[in-house]
């Protein structure tokens, strides 16, 4: 019976077992290594770690952990999830099985890409999830804004404090775009075409220009598509999580869900989804356990 499990191997989950590692608890960090951001050249926003490849993030936080004889890692996928009545018991990959008194979904989410030509080409290095992570490289050059739907205005808006050459660009589909928005957004130089995209080309992994179905065009140095189109791990809805509109856990302060003894942190979670931010909910969500623990040992 382990302390606690940790399923998710990014920053939330390393940083939750490093805090309960100094909490000398008995932890299983389980985590296959296929990251959301593998596709991702560098990290940003990461306090004295700015510009980071994510693998080297990673190769750190493991030497970290290393040093705490409590903490254990297996390269193995969590397949399935069931509550028990003292705790948690965790189907493996490799056939194994494994309990835990407590336990921290840190899974993140799975990134699902609008089918268009070349967006899976640029994943990555042109065509990106979040402006405060990306959004500086692609300053004060044509950026598309990828959305549809009551959210498209202010998330193209939010893309001006980068450029001022957005494009919103809602592949045919619904806009709820009133008069009073569309002269918001033209006093903001934020361009709107509503007419379907064909591809998305360039070079050097690096996309150039945006091609639509029309024939015409435009240059195009980054794609930012809406914090859309994400799916939680299935373990997530299985447990029986509560699930908010966008597909992620309204989590309460310390990662706390509804389900007694499950928290959920990093991306999966209801906060934004910066790397600093998913490390930071991994401690509280440690934190939390650990005190509940407490509570329970000393009752």
């Amino acid at each position: 019976m382990y302390d606690v499990i940790i399923v998710g191997g990014g920053p939330a989950g390393l940083n939750a077992a490093l805090i309960l590692g100094r909490c000398r608890r008995k932890v299983l960090l389980c985590d296959l290594g296929r990251p959301r951001n593998a596709a991702t050249p560098l990290t940003w926003g990461v306090f004295t770690r700015d510009g980071t490849p994510p693998a080297e993030l990673r190769r750190h936080a493991h030497a970290d952990l290393d040093r705490y004889p409590t903490v254990e890692r297996r390269s193995v996928e969590v397949v399935a999830a069931h509550r028990l009545d003292h705790g948690f018991a965790v189907d493996l990959s490799d056939g194994g099985t494994a309990r835990g008194r407590r336990l921290i979904l840190a899974t993140g989410l799975h990134q699902d890409l609008p089918e268009i030509e070349g967006f899976a080409t640029f994943w990555g290095t042109g065509v990106h999830s979040c402006p405060y992570c990306d959004g500086y490289e692609a300053a004060d050059q044509p950026i598309v804004a990828y959305g549809h739907g009551r959210g498209a205005k202010g998330f193209a808006l939010e893309l001006s404090a980068w450029s001022r050459e957005v494009t919103l660009c809602t592949h045919g589909l619904p806009t709820e775009l009133s008069d009073e928005d569309r002269d918001r957004l033209a006093r903001n130089g934020v361009r709107v075409s509503e007419t379907p995209i064909r591809r998305l080309t360039g070079t050097d992994r690096m996309p150039s220009r945006l091609d639509f179905a029309d024939g015409t065009t435009i240059p195009c140095r980054a794609v930012f598509l809406m914090p859309e189109g994400c799916r939680p791990s299935d373990l997530i809805a299985g447990l029986g999580c509560e699930l908010g509109p966008t597909g992620t856990v309204p989590t309460g302060d310390y990662e706390n869900t509804n389900v007694p003894g499950l928290y959920v942190a990093g991306d999966a979670s209801r906060r934004v989804q910066f790397a600093v931010v998913a490390a930071a909910e991994g401690a509280m969500a440690a934190f939390a356990a650990n005190t509940d623990l407490l509570r329970e040992d000393t009752r």
